[in-house]
Formats: structure tokens, C-alpha cells, sequence
């Protein structure tokens, strides 16, 4: 029976059952919001992975003195 996950009749289900609780007037707002934080999160791992090179790329700090 969930053999299979969802089907395209699943997530049809799904669409409306999201348009009715959230009305179409909220979900662009919404979908703007999502895209907003997904971009600063996207932002913020790529940072942080930079600055982890960078850390690793320095070299000794006052072996030669």
C-alpha cells in the first residue's frame, strides 16, 4: 500500500489542503519569505565554509621566531 510514497494524486491533495488553510492572498508572501531565508542560509553556509579554508590555509602563527 505505501509501497510506492506519494503519488501525483497525493500531492495534489496536499496543495489544496495548503491553499485552503492558507489562502491564496498569503502564499506568495509566503513563498517569499521561504526563498528570503533560503537564500541567507545559503549565504551564511558558503561563508562559513570560506572562513573554515581560510582557517586551515594560514599559516603557523610564530613557529619560524
Amino acid at each position: 500500500m505505501l509501497r510506492n510514497g506519494l503519488e501525483p494524486w497525493h500531492l495534489l491533495i496536499v496543495a489544496i489542503v495548503i491553499i485552503l488553510l492558507f489562502g491564496s492572498k498569503k502564499l506568495p508572501e509566503a513563498a517569499r519569505g521561504l526563498g528570503k531565508s533560503m537564500r541567507i542560509l545559503k549565504s551564511e553556509a558558503k561563508a562559513m565554509k570560506d572562513d573554515e579554508g581560510a582557517a586551515h590555509s594560514v599559516p603557523g602563527d610564530g613557529a619560524a621566531n
